[in-house]
């Protein structure tokens, strides 16, 4: 099982360089589907994405169609899209022997509209209230991705790491700090 974020003709390098980052600390490939609105070596998108651009596995495609020819049978597409009514949250991504591609599309218009009609079983959206247009892509892409991951068991992550330096090393061994309220005071 291999989960892609893929976006469709992404224009803002500092979205693509988050995006990018989440995709190296969580295993994600990260398809992009041209044209780019920026160079890829842009500075901006590589700051975004700081020191991480060689542990993402970053795959071009010249276009929609040439995206979509990589498909294969054991491949699940979802398009991420304001326009569906079928929460993402609700679906199931456990299946070992699928791949997840989730689909995101470009910053100013979204994916185009015959493409989400031809897969329109297969576009979610992702709950939110009509006090704004859209959430930002590189958040939209780490919500859905992250609820996946939770469903997979969060496969080849840490889910716990303890540091040198770290802050909470002296309460690792009190379970009892964990045991009250979050309301009471210490």
């Amino acid at each position: 099982m291999t989960n892609h974020v893929v976006l469709y003709e992404p224009l803002m390098p500092a979205n693509t360089g988050n995006i990018a980052r989440t995709c190296a600390g969580t295993n994600t490939v990260l398809d992009l589907i041209e044209p780019l609105g920026f160079q890829i070596d842009n500075k901006k998108m590589k700051r975004a994405g700081l020191d991480y651009w060689d542990k993402v596995d970053v795959r071009m495609h010249d276009d929609l169609d040439a995206f979509l020819k990589t498909l294969g049978p054991n491949d699940e597409m979802y398009l991420i899209s304001k326009f569906s009514s079928k929460n993402y949250a609700e679906v199931d991504y456990t299946d070992p022997k699928k791949n997840y591609y989730f689909v995101f599309g470009k910053e100013t218009t979204g994916l185009p509209e015959t493409f989400m009609r031809e897969y329109y079983d297969r576009n979610l959206r992702i709950p939110m209230s009509n006090n704004i247009r859209c959430y930002n892509l590189s958040n939209s892409v780490a919500m859905v991705l992250l609820e996946a991951l939770r469903q997979q068991g969060f496969p080849n992550m840490e889910t716990a790491h303890h540091y040198e330096n770290d802050k909470l090393k002296d309460d690792y061994n009190r379970p009892e700090r964990y045991e009250r309220n979050l309301g009471d005071k210490k």
